[in-house]
Order: structure tokens, then C-alpha cells, then sequence
């Protein structure tokens, strides 16, 4: 049994979201997260860190776009609304977008902010999550395999096993949702 499905880009993020994952994958006590983003905010790294829109301005998808062409190629650009269409909080306050790598015109890359440690990894994460948000779905291939033992014609056991593989990596190029990220 064979079938392809999609996998889309997760939204940029929220307050909430930025406090799960970066809990989850860096390991950052919730606490500790904000007062991180906090200080990205106040040295011009991040856009402001308490909002519940998922929205990008039109600049931040432009330069997202920009940004993707580069490091991926333009294959990978995707429908800058796909991500946060769907998603969107009926009640969000729109006064703030999403937290998002600040600049009009171009976002830092990480690895020039200068930035250290648990600051140099939370910036990564969100300047991640916010290209994989602009960036072409992930295509799975998906494969089911059932092996019957058979004695007589009755079925004694049924082995089952299943397997996937990447068929296009999409936003994964850029942000592997499930990736044991940074935890060192």
C-alpha cells in the first residue's frame, strides 16, 4: 500500500508556540524563553514577543522570499499565505505580526548576529520557523507492507510494517519539526 501526502509549513510564531517549542527543543525552561526574547526584542533582533497573530507583513514575506531563493532556490518558495490562512486565531489582536527576525529590508542570518549561546539559539528557531512559514509543502511517500502467516488457510499472525521517505523536503529544508533540535 502505497500513498504521497503533504506535509505544510507550520506558522510563523506566537507567543505560545515560541514558548512550547523552544521548551521542547532547546530545552528552555518557559521562563527563560521570554526573557531571552525579551532581550532579542530590546537589541533589534526580533520583532515584538507577545502577540497571538500569526500574520507576516508584507515586507517579511518579501524578504522571506528573498531569503529562500537564496539559501534553497526557488523551488522550495511557497504561497506566502498558505501558513497562516488556516491557522489564524479568530480573536487574535492584530496590533503586533508574528515574532519574526526584525528587518524591512533583510533579516540577520544567525550565524552573522554575533550572538551567543541560548540567545544564538533561540534567534535560529525563529528565524527558521519564519522561512519554513513562506516555503512549498513537504511531500511524504508512505508505504504499508502486511506479511500473513498462514497454516491451512487460517491466518496464525499478521506482521504489519510501515515506512516513509521524502519525496520533496518543502520547509523541512529549513525546519525540521521534529528534528531533536539543539538539546546539547
Amino acid at each position: 500500500d502505497r500513498r504521497e501526502s503533504q506535509r505544510r509549513a507550520p506558522s510563523p510564531f506566537i507567543t505560545s508556540t515560541l514558548q512550547q517549542e523552544a521548551s521542547r527543543r532547546l530545552g528552555m525552561p518557559v521562563g527563560n524563553v521570554m526573557k531571552v526574547a525579551q532581550r532579542l526584542y530590546e537589541n533589534g533582533y526580533i520583532t515584538y514577543m507577545r502577540t497571538d497573530n500569526p500574520a507576516l507583513s508584507e515586507s517579511a514575506k518579501s524578504v522571506c522570499s528573498g531569503e529562500i531563493e537564496i539559501l534553497f532556490g526557488s523551488k522550495y518558495l511557497g504561497n506566502a499565505d498558505d501558513a497562516t490562512a488556516a491557522k489564524k486565531p479568530k480573536n487574535a489582536q492584530e496590533a503586533h505580526e508574528a515574532i519574526r527576525p526584525a528587518g524591512e529590508n533583510s533579516f540577520v542570518e544567525p550565524k552573522a548576529t554575533g550572538l551567543e549561546e541560548s540567545e544564538l539559539k533561540l534567534y535560529t528557531l525563529i528565524y527558521n520557523r519564519t522561512l519554513a512559514s513562506q516555503m512549498k509543502a513537504a511531500r511524504i511517500l508512505s508505504t504499508a507492507v502486511t506479511i500473513d502467516a498462514i497454516k491451512g488457510g487460517d491466518v496464525l499472525a499478521s506482521f504489519r510494517a510501515n515506512g516513509s521517505t521524502i519525496a520533496f523536503s518543502g520547509f523541512l529544508k529549513a525546519y525540521e519539526e521534529d528534528a531533536e533540535l539543539d538539546r546539547r
